[in-house]
């Protein structure tokens, strides 16, 4: 039978490891009622252990010879060893009822701390009254703005923007009057400025005091069209890790990327934040509810943030524009069910308001009614992109006939692969919520190692669109709170195994899967080359904040240094710069030469055309591995060693059922 002071130090133990994992590590759902729970069952048992403890002491004293003159200093010791003792284990000592009383405060005070972290952003911030203004997708003439306002007697709201080089009162241009907002739409409308020009500062005003600034884009063909800057993450969560002394609602992570952004030169300053997401986390560490109305006051906490409006007045995360992807956080984890079954349609309505409707527009072709597409296409500058919605159409993952696109949406990105883009445009750069690799070997039936079939169909169009295009295929990715880069070789160059081994840049599609933009990161590794198909150019799984920084502009570049004679070459030069905590520590640069004659492409070989795309190159790494890399990447294989047991001793078993049926 378990005594009390099992229980009790037991109990104690989970309260503080629960608590600790739950604020520092991760916020995962079980982590709060294990606190909580915990906390009762170490109460439940303290008190009659103390009084347990205080009736043997009165036993012990009674009992107990007078004390030696030549034995003070044994007596003087064992209470401060029942002091560090119950410091520890949180047991009661009748010889330290101070610290007894000091361990319950400690484990009380975690059990708080859980507590404010849980509830006080949803119960002191409802966010009812929340009014801002952003902008979304960005063109050479047009610019989404999407606002919310639910005091309807600020209606009507008149919506104008001024040229921010004029500097002239009369020159604010009226967009549009804003006469109703309701709540079918929790109160959100979205306006698109029109008539700008393009690669021009522009500066918007609602009546409602709410302004803002922007950029637009370049016309197709300027020399402004030759450069892009652009930054991409995903995940985040407010008040990770958690900080009493923080606003419940500020979210570091954008604070940091914001402060990063502002030590750039004017040339790297990003136009817009690709957003892959779980913009919200409507599930994790506690979900208050399923209806519309939860759904919808997660956005509005989100959007209520402070962290929008820190930093410089002219570098504010508010006006960078944010165009945006859906993930399962935004609806459940690991949402496989279908734009139809519950919760889905309750989500999937903030999402379009907030989201959607500021979005880039659905491609030319979606082969689906455009009303019912939540994807999209666009080009900027020298790249064109398309932006997957992997958790919408998807079906059940790890059959021969699963999609995690769907049909229309596959149809359409084949369409989009395939299609050559003007000239100029000489990346195509496509976007997924999940990774494609199948290097991530924990919840891998998630990514698109799930559907392996479709993602082989997807390959062969981008590596034969790679040969005859003249252009590079670029692959981002979210989801995962670690960053990875991926590279895969297009079959047709049949690279030796020393060009396929891990942690080594070269030829391929190269895709980069980063986060979290604000939230917790694994310090297991799960990450893990296993064949040569998907190739490991680099891993990097610390950090509460992450993000890419992507920057395309004409460079001339020697292509091969190490030879005996370099040659400079003139290229369309991607440089793809990770930030972890608000620092650079990892560049990687790809290359598309300009100089080259594409007259005689048709009578190339696939392997020749191949050869044509110069393979990538690491310029900075600052990531040293430390003892912690070893042990991460032991316990990360854990679950992988234990499958292989289960499995084998099944195959044990069935052969020797097997015997013995024969026998």
């Amino acid at each position: 039978m378990v005594s009390l002071r099992s229980v009790v130090a037991i109990s104690s133990t989970a309260i503080r490891l629960t608590a600790l994992i739950l604020l520092r590590w991760i916020p995962g759902q079980p982590f709060g009622p294990l606190v909580f729970t915990s906390l009762v069952v170490y109460l439940s048992s303290l008190f009659p252990l103390i009084r347990e403890e205080q009736s043997d002491e009165t036993r012990r004293e009674k009992g107990r010879p007078r004390p030696t003159k030549s034995k003070p200093a044994s007596d003087s010791a064992k209470p401060a060893d029942s002091a560090l003792k119950t410091l520890l284990t949180g047991v009661p000592s009748a010889r330290s009822p101070l610290w007894t009383w000091t361990t319950v405060i400690i484990n009380v005070v975690l059990a708080l701390l859980t507590l404010d972290f849980l509830i006080r952003g949803f119960v002191l911030y409802p966010t009812t009254h929340a009014t801002f203004a952003r902008i979304g997708y960005i063109s050479p003439t047009t610019a989404n703005l999407v606002f919310r306002e639910p005091d309807l007697a600020r209606l009507p709201l008149v919506v104008s923007y001024q040229d921010i080089a004029s500097q002239s009162p009369e020159k604010w241009v009226e967009e549009g009057i804003i006469y109703k907002l309701d709540n079918s739409t929790d109160f959100t409308a979205t306006v698109t400025l029109k008539n700008l020009k393009p690669s021009t500062h522009y500066r918007y005003a609602l009546s409602n005091n709410q302004s803002g600034t922007f950029l637009t884009a370049p016309k197709p063909g300027s020399p402004e069209a030759n450069r892009l800057s652009f930054v991409t993450s995903s995940c985040l969560k407010p008040n990770f890790p958690y900080n009493l002394l923080r606003h419940p609602l500020r979210v570091p992570g954008i604070e940091q990327m914001t402060e990063a952004l502002a030590k750039l030169p004017a040339l790297l300053r990003p136009s817009f934040m690709l957003f892959l997401g779980d913009f919200i986390y409507i599930d994790v560490p506690i979900r208050f509810g399923l209806s519309m109305s939860h759904y919808r006051s997660e956005y509005r906490r989100i959007y209520s943030s402070p962290s929008w409006n820190s930093g410089a007045p002219d570098h504010r995360a508010i006006d960078l524009p944010w165009i945006h992807t859906l993930d399962d956080h935004e609806i459940q984890n690991d949402w496989a069910k279908g734009n139809k079954t519950a919760p889905y349609p309750a989500a999937a309505d903030p999402f379009i308001h907030y989201h959607v409707k500021g979005n880039p527009p659905v491609p030319k072709t979606p082969f689906a009614p455009s009303d019912n597409v939540t994807y999209f296409a666009f080009n900027h500058g020298p790249a064109s992109f398309f932006m997957l919605d992997t958790r919408t159409y998807r079906t059940e993952p790890s059959h021969e006939n699963s999609t995690i696109l769907g049909h229309a949406q596959l149809q359409s990105l084949l369409t989009y692969i395939s299609t050559p883009e003007p000239p100029g445009t000489l990346w195509k750069i496509i976007s997924s919520s999940v990774p494609f690799t199948k290097n991530w070997h924990v919840g891998t039936a998630d990514t698109w190692g799930g559907f392996t079939n479709e993602r082989t169909k997807v390959f062969e169009a981008m590596w034969h669109a790679e040969r005859t295009l003249n252009l590079r295929i670029i692959l981002l990715s979210g989801d995962r709170h670690e960053f990875a880069a991926t590279r895969f070789p297009d079959p047709a160059l049949a690279l030796p195994q020393s060009q396929l081994q891990p942690n080594t840049p070269g030829r391929g599609l190269h895709e980069f899967c980063v986060g979290p933009l604000s939230m917790f990161y694994l310090p297991v590794r799960t990450y893990r080359q296993t064949d040569y198909e998907d190739v490991l150019v680099k891993y990097v799984p610390e950090g509460n904040s992450k993000f890419g920084l992507i920057n395309i502009a004409e460079e001339v570049e020697d292509l091969e240094p190490k030879s005996s004679a370099p040659v400079p070459v003139r290229n369309s030069v991607l440089t793809y710069s990770l930030y972890v905590d608000g620092a650079v520590v990892w560049k990687y640069r790809l290359f598309v030469p300009l100089d080259r004659d594409e007259a005689g492409l048709a009578s190339l070989s696939d392997y020749e055309r191949a050869l044509r795309l110069p393979p990538g190159r690491v310029v900075e790494d600052q990531i040293v591995d430390h003892w912690g890399a070893v042990v991460g990447d032991a316990a990360g294989r854990i679950p992988e060693v234990f499958k292989s047991v289960v499995e084998m001793g099944i195959g044990y078993y069935d052969y020797l059922t097997d015997r013995v049926q024969r026998a």
